[in-house]
């Protein structure tokens, strides 16, 4: 999984933390977290088109989140940024080298390997679909949305 992931992440805190106070352009959730600029707006467009977040153009511009932070899960947020495609793609290796020589009923069945990495997987996906945002939110340090909302008015004062 990318570094994109972990970077819409926590801009969804932070646009939480600053809902009431407007759009938050890609260069201030940057200066944030210490991040390049281009690069992570370039990580915030699939959010926009998931609508995980919303996008206003222009000099007052910026992101907010599109939908209240209970209403986001954790893999809303990867399925955006990495794509919905399964981790683990079985290309039937078995069937190459000595397996060609095996007789087709062999393979009738996905092999040992395809049926665990797909029972993780879904694993992994139900756990990213039952947290939220909101959850995130509610485990973060108790400093943490006063400490942003401080750099924040720093950088606009």
């Amino acid at each position: 999984m990318g570094e994109g992931v972990e970077w819409g992440l926590h801009c969804c805190l932070a646009l939480a933390w600053l809902e009431d106070r407007g759009p938050v352009s890609a260069g201030r959730l940057a200066e944030f977290f210490d991040l390049p600029p281009a690069y992570l707006k370039k990580q915030l467009q699939p959010l926009v088109r998931a609508g995980i977040l919303s996008s206003t153009p222009g000099a007052r511009g910026g992101y907010a989140l599109a939908r209240p932070p209970e209403r986001i899960t954790l893999m809303d947020v990867v399925s955006a940024v990495e794509g919905r495609e399964e981790a683990f793609r079985c290309t039937e290796i078995r069937q190459q080298g000595a397996g060609a020589e095996a007789a087709p009923s062999e393979f009738g069945q996905p092999c040992g390997v395809a049926r665990a990495m797909r029972k993780a997987e879904l694993a992994w996906r139900r756990e990213l679909s039952a947290q939220t945002v909101a959850d995130l939110l509610a485990v973060s340090p108790p400093a943490a949305p006063a400490r942003l909302r401080r750099f924040h008015q720093r950088l606009s004062g």
